[in-house]
């Protein structure tokens, strides 16, 4: 169990590198004006959103074969509540990790309509939703 856990907090960690990475690329890309260095900020948003999402995979998986080996039993999963908790708040990175490549998509076809003041504050939302699990995971309040 050890070593599922281990690998869950590695891929967990660099899956968030990314997730507060590529916001910073949409910040600049909103102050660019159409050129060569919109064109290298996009291949390199392209890549991060890639190589992020296959992050996220083993990371979600660990995460639920974790959770399956510590709760499951004879009766089925009892999962505590502050597991619960968490869960929600992981969907909700999943969520933004979606919206990240929902606002690539926006910039590669030149249909995005914000400035970089809305994409300093989008780049704050994974901070706060990774405070909140790390505090439910190691608190755990309920």
């Amino acid at each position: 169990m050890l070593w599922i856990k281990a690998l869950h907090i590695v891929f967990v960690t660099s899956w968030f590198a990314g997730l507060f990475y590529l916001p910073r690329i949409f910040v600049n890309l909103a102050m660019e004006t159409p050129g060569s260095t919109t064109e290298r900020l996009l291949l390199m948003a392209r890549k991060l959103y890639r190589f992020t999402t296959m992050l996220a995979v083993p990371a979600v998986v660990f995460g639920l074969v974790l959770a399956w080996m510590q709760y499951s039993g004879p009766e089925g999963m009892k999962l505590p509540g502050w597991l619960h908790a968490k869960l929600l708040f992981v969907v909700l990175v999943l969520g933004y990790h979606h919206a990240c490549g929902s606002l690539l998509k926006k910039f590669e076809r030149g249909t995005n309509k914000r400035g970089h003041v809305f994409y300093r504050w989008f780049n704050e939302v994974p901070v706060l939703l990774l405070l909140v699990i790390v505090i439910l995971v190691v608190v755990k309040p309920f």
